[in-house]
């Protein structure tokens, strides 16, 4: 079993940015695939950027395409989100997610373990 733990939330201006990060736990993160998504007041929670186990699968959100880089140190069983150019619509609360599948997704149920979340509030 997997425990993930986000942090690097905060305030901050438009056009600003935020690293988001992400702790996992056990020895076998590596082979997780992760992703993060966020939800937003009155919203549904939606995906936002995937990393699969292998390096080379990355999936992000359209709006966030070019602005926000995921990635992830195996070593230290990190991930991160790296935001960009912030805009008042990225405002939410930002989830960590880890799961065990054959590729990696987009989807909710693809995910089995959660962080308890991180704020993120773009000021305009």
């Amino acid at each position: 079993q997997v425990q993930v733990a986000e942090s690097g939330g905060g305030l901050v201006q438009t056009g600003g940015s935020l690293r988001l990060s992400c702790v996992g736990s056990g020895s076998d993160f590596s082979t997780y695939n992760v992703a993060w998504f966020r939800q937003a007041p009155a919203k549904e929670r939606e995906f936002v950027a995937a990393h699969g186990w292998s390096t080379h699968a990355r999936y992000y959100k359209d709006s966030v395409q070019g602005r926000f880089i995921i990635s992830r140190d195996n070593a230290k069983n990190m991930v991160y989100l790296q935001m960009n150019s912030l805009k008042p619509e990225d405002t939410a609360v930002y989830y960590c997610a880890a799961g065990i599948r054959m590729k990696v997704g987009t989807k909710i149920v693809e995910y089995d373990y959660w962080g308890q979340g991180t704020q993120v509030t773009v000021s305009s």
